[in-house]
């Protein structure tokens, strides 16, 4: 017989996965009547679904594995992400340290809401780090931290649902930062480049930081300084480009990533700019090659490593039952000043 998932349960009786889960796995409090139960319960028998099943492959042991699930288009961001390598190497590390492999799932962000949650229904894995989550999923991801499943997202808004255990930077916090260092070095036409477009999180909340310190100041935002690229240095050299042929006149830049910066340094350059005498420029993220940049590059530093490495820490914790000594964990993001920016202490 082929594996009955918790879907087919909730079709048969008709109510909701979260409450098929929420039964099976006898979850308190959740004001599910006794006859919305009973029916549940009978459906499941109906169909040989094992109850708790989740629970029970977790305390087998059966696996050993965790898996690392993040969206992606077309492996854009997978095959040039500067980021994820070292993310990916931070959980390695401490997951083999303990016995556990590590399987990458990509997902593409055009699959269904949940599709991660195969992984959890076919008992392949006992516990997930998600990165990035798309928001459509957040339901999904609350209703397996609800039903106790091992679960650390990174990068996303959950950060309030008590169930989630999550890892983020104040990304909005760090770029109003980066965007007050060029304002007060002087600067009022100010760039930004977003690294992927603003229906994603975590560029978006770097925008918002930007208009933060912009509005702050009382310095005008022109939209047709505000551009995307999309992930990769070509992509920064590309809409740098855009943008100095149709609004030319910036003084400084604020990049969403290394990578995005890198491009649009090439650009200036190409355009007969100086870095930083004619435009000033900030990164985010202080990827290895930033300090060899031409001019080496001030950025916002990031740690992915070690949130890497924390991330697997808190999974491995809660699969073996441990309550995390902490659910929320953000890390902090400091200001590398080097000379791209033109800063005397540069």
């Amino acid at each position: 017989m082929s594996h009955v998932t918790s879907n087919q349960v909730a079709k048969l009786a008709g109510v909701s996965r979260t409450t098929v889960s929420f039964v099976l796995n006898d979850v308190p409090g959740m004001g599910i009547s006794q006859e919305t139960r009973e029916r549940v319960l009978t459906a499941a028998r109906q169909l040989g679904y094992v109850a708790n099943a989740i629970a029970r492959s977790l305390a087998s042991g059966a696996t050993r594995t965790v898996a690392l699930v993040m969206p992606h288009r077309d492996h854009i961001n997978i095959d040039i992400d500067a980021y994820l390598p070292r993310f990916l190497a931070g959980i390695n590390l401490t997951c083999h340290a303990s016995g556990y492999k590590v399987l990458f799932e990509p997902v593409e962000e055009t699959s269904r809401p949940g599709v991660f949650a195969d992984l959890v229904d076919s008992r392949r894995v006992d516990g997930l780090i998600v990165l990035n989550p798309r928001g459509i999923d957040d339901a999904y991801l609350c209703e397996l931290a609800s039903n106790a499943f091992p679960l650390v997202v990174f990068g996303s808004n959950l950060s309030e649902h008590q169930g989630v255990c999550s890892i983020d930077a104040d990304n909005r916090d760090a770029a109003r930062r980066a965007t007050n260092h060029l304002l007060a070095l002087g600067h009022r036409q100010i760039a930004h480049l977003g690294y992927a477009s603003d229906e994603n999180q975590i560029p978006r909340e770097r925008l918002r930081g930007f208009h933060d310190a912009m509005q702050a100041f009382g310095a005008d935002i022109n939209p047709a300084w505000i551009a995307y690229g999309n992930y990769s240095a070509q992509s920064g050299y590309d809409a740098m480009r855009n943008m100095l042929s149709r609004a030319p006149g910036i003084t400084a830049l604020f990049a969403g990533n290394d990578t995005i910066a890198f491009g649009a340094m090439a650009a200036l350059r190409d355009a007969g700019l100086r870095i930083p005498e004619d435009v000033a420029v900030v990164g985010y993220d202080d990827i290895p090659l930033a300090a060899f940049a031409a001019p080496p590059l001030t950025t916002m530093r990031t740690e992915p490593f070690k949130d890497g490495s924390d991330a697997a820490s808190i999974l491995l914790r809660a699969i073996a039952g441990e309550p995390p000594e902490k659910t929320h964990m953000r890390d902090a993001v400091p200001l590398i000043v080097r000379r791209s920016c033109g800063s005397a202490t540069g």
